[in-house]
C-alpha cells in the first residue's frame, strides 16, 4: 500500500488490487501516441530502453515490433506479474523488474532512453534525477508521456468522473484540463527539454471496457475493497446506459516530453 501525501491527500493505494482490470483495460493508447516517441528518436531498434512505472508492460510491449530492446520496471508485484504473462502468451522477450524507480540497481550507462508514461509524478525527483543521469548514457532521451480524459468537455467522462467521487472523495485525479508535463527544477543540471506537445485524442470504448477502464483507475480499483469496487460497477454500468450507446468515443488530451542528456562522456 502506498501512502503520498502529494496524491489523493495521502490516502493508501495499490495498483496490485486493479491489475487485472489494469491489464484488460488500460490498453488504449492509439498509434499517434506512440508514433510521437519514434519521432522523437525514442524506442527506435536496438535502443537499450528502461520503461520506468511499466505496468502491465504497455508501453514496451506497443512497441515491441520497433525492435528496441525494453526493460520494464514497476513497484507492484502483481503488475509485474501481469506483465509477464502478456508478453508470455505474445511471445515478448522482456526482461521486467519489479523495484521503486528510486532504487533501481543498474549501473552507469546502462539505457540509450528512459520512458515514464502515467507515472511520471510519482516518483522521488530529487533522488531519482541524479540516478536517471547516471543510467542514461550520453547524449541519451527520456520521454515523459500521459493521457487523461476531459471531464469539462465529454459528457461521459464527466459522469464518471462524478460517480468515482460519491465513492472516493479523496481521490485527487480528476478535473483534468489540457497542460504540458511539469518537469521538476531539479532534473535542469542533467537533462535539457527538447520538446514538448499537447494534443488531443478520441478514444474508443465499448460500455464494457469504459466501465473496465474506470475500475482501473487509481481511484476505484487501486483504493478501494472489492465489494466497494463491485458496487461502484454496477452503478457506472447502470449509468452507462442511460447515457451513452453501446460504442462510443471519449475525448482525452495526450502530453508528451523528451529531454536529452547533458551528459557528454562516460564516467
Amino acid at each position: 500500500m502506498i501512502h503520498d501525501n502529494r496524491i489523493d491527500g495521502g490516502k493508501g493505494f495499490d495498483w496490485g488490487r486493479a491489475s487485472m482490470d489494469y491489464a484488460r483495460f488500460r490498453d488504449i493508447y492509439p498509434p499517434e501516441f506512440y508514433q510521437k516517441l519514434i519521432d522523437a528518436g525514442v524506442c527506435i531498434k536496438e535502443q537499450r530502453v528502461l520503461d520506468l512505472g511499466t505496468g502491465t508492460g504497455v508501453l514496451p510491449r506497443n512497441l515491441y515490433e520497433q525492435g528496441a530492446l525494453f526493460t520494464g520496471t514497476d513497484i507492484s508485484e502483481e503488475q509485474i506479474s501481469q506483465a509477464r504473462q502478456l508478453c508470455a502468451e505474445a511471445g515478448m522477450d522482456i526482461p521486467f523488474l519489479c523495484c521503486p524507480a528510486e532504487k533501481l540497481p543498474f549501473p552507469d550507462n546502462s539505457f540509450d532512453a528512459v520512458t515514464a508514461c502515467q507515472c511520471f509524478f510519482y516518483f522521488n525527483h530529487e533522488t531519482l534525477a541524479l540516478k536517471l543521469y547516471h543510467m542514461i548514457k550520453p547524449g541519451g532521451l527520456m520521454a515523459v508521456l500521459y493521457l487523461a480524459w476531459l471531464p469539462g468537455e465529454d459528457v461521459v467522462a464527466g459522469a464518471s468522473e462524478e460517480l468515482v467521487l460519491r465513492y472516493n472523495p479523496s481521490w485527487s485525479g480528476c478535473g483534468e484540463y489540457r497542460h504540458p508535463i511539469e518537469i521538476p527544477d531539479v532534473y535542469s543540471p542533467y537533462f535539457q527539454l527538447e520538446s514538448s506537445e499537447v494534443f488531443d485524442l478520441r478514444i474508443p470504448f465499448t460500455k464494457e471496457s469504459w466501465n473496465g477502464r474506470m475500475k482501473a483507475c487509481r481511484g476505484i480499483g487501486a483504493s478501494l475493497s472489492p465489494e466497494k469496487t463491485a458496487e461502484f460497477e454496477k452503478e457506472h454500468l447502470a449509468l452507462l446506459d442511460k447515457t451513452a450507446p453501446e460504442k462510443f468515443s471519449v475525448l482525452h488530451y495526450a502530453a508528451v516530453a523528451v529531454l536529452k542528456s547533458k551528459k557528454t562522456t562516460s564516467f
